[in-house]
């Protein structure tokens, strides 16, 4: 069988709290991308191997997809290519838990976030207001959107764009409530935010990074800093459906 897992795109996002446990409870409009994931799944088999973008992906017991299996008690041999870059913040392991989920007919929001905090949202697809701590997912009309993606060959960890949030670095005025964190743990990012923004209109980061987004359809332009290293760009357009 195969199954589509697409990528998460957060468009915009606001951290309105933080619980006793640590987690911070979020605002956020997501959409669903066209940009895919493929999961061929052998309800025979008993196996995960990953291809194409996934080369530094584990295939452990911590894999999204092997833990999703887990958890809705079944086996199966998934064969799964990877086009969704891993860390750079569009949901990849959480769309590839949330297609399992799929399959195995589990449509729960509440055991979808067992797996994640983006795992919920992918579940559900389209276009969605999130909040708390991803489990509340509320659907919102499909508008049909299309960016162009700026796809570092670095990556930014999440843990460390909360920590330098909470440490006093915070956006103001802008769409990301993480993004002034974000540049503060990769001053790269700050760097290529602002070449960008030089030259387009409506330029956003995609969650804590490192990936960035421009609104419209936008040719790559060759004149790259050499302080941003290896820049990738795809075009990409929302979708309401996922799988």
């Amino acid at each position: 069988m195969r199954l589509l897992a697409n990528a998460k795109l957060t468009w915009t996002l606001e951290v309105t709290g933080r619980r006793p446990d640590g987690l911070h409870e979020l605002r956020s409009e997501m959409c669903s991308l066209d940009l895919a994931d493929t999961l061929l799944v052998d309800e025979s088999g008993d196996y995960l191997e990953v291809e194409g973008a996934g080369e530094d992906v584990s295939t452990g017991d911590d894999n999204l997809v092997r833990r999703a299996l887990e958890l809705v008690n079944r086996r199966a041999g998934v064969r799964l290519s990877k086009v969704i870059p891993s860390g750079g913040g569009l949901g990849g392991g959480s769309a590839d838990a949330a297609a399992i989920l799929r399959w195995a007919g589990c449509h729960d929001l509440d055991t979808a976030l067992r797996l994640g905090s983006d795992v919920p949202f992918c579940l559900a697809g389209g276009r969605a207001l999130v909040e708390g701590v991803g489990e509340r997912v509320s659907p919102l009309e499909d508008v049909e959107r299309t960016v162009t993606l700026l796809l570092p060959s670095w990556r930014i960890g999440t843990a460390d764009v909360y920590r330098a949030f909470d440490e006093g670095h915070r956006s103001l005025g802008s769409v990301n409530d993480l993004e002034v964190a974000a540049c503060a743990v990769e001053p790269r990012l700050g760097e290529l935010l602002g070449w960008a923004r030089s030259r387009y209109d409506d330029v956003r980061l995609a969650g804590s990074g490192s990936t960035v987004f421009i609104v419209g359809d936008v040719r790559a332009d060759e004149d790259v800093p050499d302080f941003v290293g290896s820049l990738r760009w795809m075009v990409s357009r929302t979708t309401p459906r996922t799988g």
